[in-house]
């Protein structure tokens, strides 16, 4: 695989399968020849050139994303909902 053939767009998510079936998710704070680091929720996991097997860029998904807001939005209206019933009951 030629890591320098992999091109960084800002805040484009990678997964890199290793050879050893095991994955990593990120965005590539660091690449070399011989290694590329991702960057997840604060820490650092790093790939070498000999471990990886497969480098994916993560696609965005916007039906992922409704159904995250369709969700709270279910939730902050239930809230709503039961606030207002209490308030009206004098309790």
């Amino acid at each position: 695989m030629d890591i320098n053939a992999i091109k960084v767009e800002k805040k484009q998510k990678f997964e890199i399968e290793k050879v050893d079936r095991t994955k990593i998710k990120g965005r590539i704070v660091s690449k070399d020849e011989r290694k590329i680091i991702l960057e997840n929720k604060g820490s650092t996991q790093t790939a070498t050139k000999e471990e990886i097997y497969e480098v994916n860029v993560r696609r965005f998904s916007i039906l992922k994303s409704s159904g995250v807001v369709a969700v709270a939005a279910a939730l902050m209206a239930l809230f709503a909902t039961s606030i207002i019933a209490g308030a009206n009951s004098g309790g």
